[in-house]
């Protein structure tokens, strides 16, 4: 039996830990066609091998965590495919599962550091597949949120993934059901919000979203994610003061999604050499998101020394 790797929070304060890129734009360049309304999760049941060889490549390239393809699978999502609640719940888990075998095939070939696993649960705006997931306010109150985030956390954890990514969340409101969410489920959490000019997607300042997770045990790092690299800088230094806690931080390329077209637009900015001045300015789980791909993530991986 393979010895799981210290824990992350521990990784995490010993130094900067590199996270992976964009699965899909990997699994899009392997020939994999995502236009689907569960986006990479439709590869859990018709396709898991290719899930475990991107996961490969990406911890191959130097990423030190893999996120699961889980980002927009969800109980409700899988039901309008006729997929009853057992078996989503079997596909959540069975992405915990891919990028465990995927990270025992890259030690079996040779990676040497720690390689951990973080379940991706993508917004609740994830799930309606409409671009809601860039502007958050969906009439929701925090509580119908946390009814909505709790089962999926639950069959996440239960599967054993080193940490839950609560990632690119829109919100300030419902970063505060996702942290309501977690508790009491014995796995550590980030929380990584989607930005855009200062702000969360929704308008809220950063401040007061980061200051959401600042007093909470199970939210071991705290940042942003799939914005641009600009917004990220900023973003970095004021997560680590409000919270004081480690500092995710993995955007785009410097693209932009036009949801309606289900297209990438603009050309990329993103520079695996501006990584030194975010984790000098706290950054620790550091990597890169939509159209970042492992070439990246080994530079960056290089320039982190890991």
């Amino acid at each position: 039996m393979v010895s799981r790797p210290p824990p992350l929070a521990d990784a995490l304060a010993a130094g900067p830990v590199v996270l992976d890129g964009g699965l899909s734009n990997e699994l899009e360049a392997a020939g994999h066609d995502l236009s689907d309304a569960l986006w990479s999760a439709r590869l859990l049941a018709e396709e898991p091998e290719a899930v475990v060889r991107a996961h490969q490549t990406y911890y191959e390239a130097g990423a030190q965590v893999a996120i699961t393809s889980s980002y927009q699978a969800t109980f409700e999502g899988f039901a309008r495919r006729g997929v009853g609640r057992e078996e989503a719940a079997a596909l959540l888990a069975r992405s915990v599962e891919l990028a465990r075998e995927a990270a025992g095939r890259a030690r079996a070939g040779g990676v040497a550091a720690p390689l951990y696993v973080a379940a991706s649960a993508g917004p609740y705006g994830a799930m309606l597949a409409d671009g809601s997931e860039y502007r958050g306010r969906y009439g929701l109150s925090v509580t119908e949120l946390e009814r909505f985030h709790r089962p999926r956390l639950e069959a996440l954890a239960a599967a054993g993934p080193d940490v839950l990514a609560l990632e690119t969340v829109p919100d300030s409101d419902e970063a505060e059901a996702l942290v309501r969410a977690v508790r009491g489920l014995g796995v550590p959490a980030y929380l990584s919000y989607s930005v855009a000019g200062g702000r969360t997607r929704a308008g809220q300042p950063l401040e007061a979203a980061f200051a959401t997770a600042a007093d909470v045990d199970e939210i071991i790092a705290v940042g942003v994610n799939c914005c641009a690299p600009d917004d990220a800088d900023e973003a970095v230094r004021l997560a680590a003061r409000v919270t004081g806690k480690p500092v995710v931080v993995y955007p785009n390329s410097g693209e932009s999604w036009d949801a309606e077209a289900r297209a990438w637009r603009g050309s990329p900015a993103f520079g695996a050499d501006r990584v030194t001045g975010w984790a000098a300015d706290g950054a620790r789980l550091i990597g890169g998101c939509c159209r970042v791909g492992p070439e990246s993530i080994a530079e960056l991986a290089a320039l982190l020394g890991r």
